[in-house]
Parts: C-alpha cells; structure tokens; sequence
C-alpha cells in the first residue's frame, strides 16, 4: 500500500447542481464534467470538485458553505487569476494581498455562499521563514500525549 494518497475531492453543498456548474464553468473557468442534479462534478486542470445538492445530502440536511483553499505557484498568478475571475462575472469578495501570515490571497464566492481562497504561501522567501517557529518539537509532544 502506498504512503502517498491522491488530491482529495471536496464536496460543495449548493442548492442548484446545474445553476452552480454553469457558474463555475463561467465565472471560474472550472470544466463541468458532468451532473445535473443530486451530485455533479467540475474540474480545472488536477483540481476536481462534486457539487452536491440538499437531496443528494438526504434530504433535509443543509449543508453550510465551506472554505476551499487552492494554492497557486507565485503572487503573479494570484493576481492573474483575481483579474480573470473578476472579468467574467465572478464574485470576488476580497482583492489580492499580502497578509500578516505570509499568504498572498483573494476570496470569491459561488451563488450559495461558499468561498474559495486563492493564495500563495510566500513565507519560505522571506528570511528565517518570516518568523514562523519550528514546531516540531510541540507536535511531537501532541503526538506522544494522544
């Protein structure tokens, strides 16, 4: 068995399969792969994600927006990708920065309020790795303590 597991596919509650395909595919640039309704899948390069509706879920469990990080090579693409997104109609909620934690990031939005984080982890160009402690020492702690 290999150590090593494949990208993960997160599942987005969405009230509309379809409606939030066509908005991925439009806004976001994402390949609707296939699905109309109950599950759905879009994808965009190695990135995958199944939109999943209330019945899908079973009935009667809402499911609340979540949170999908997509990690980017430089601060450049960040800022190309905020400019494509925002030209075709994407909801963007916050413009690129460069945050206190050493992430360049923006935020946009689909139509049922789930929010993808674009960013870029710059800290590793920064000296001493901009002051992030090695915890490692505390980690293994936690592990032994479990």
């Amino acid at each position: 068995m290999s150590d090593e597991f494949p990208g993960a596919v997160p599942e987005i509650p969405v009230s509309n399969v379809a409606r939030a395909a066509v908005y991925y595919e439009r806004c976001l640039g994402f390949h609707w792969d296939w699905g109309m309704e109950g599950i759905g899948q879009v994808s965009r390069g190695d990135c995958r994600i199944f939109l999943t509706d209330d019945a899908f879920r079973g009935g009667g469990v809402k499911g609340t927006p979540v949170v999908i990080w997509l990690n980017l090579g430089s601060k450049t693409e960040v800022d190309a990708l905020y400019e494509a997104w925002g030209s075709s109609g994407a909801q963007i909620v916050a413009t690129p920065e460069s945050k206190p934690w050493n992430l360049h990031e923006f935020t946009a939005t689909d139509l049922d309020g789930n929010m993808l984080r674009v960013f870029y982890d710059f800290a590793w160009e920064l000296p001493d790795r901009a002051g992030r402690k090695d915890d490692s020492v505390e980690r293994d702690d936690a592990r032994a303590k479990s």
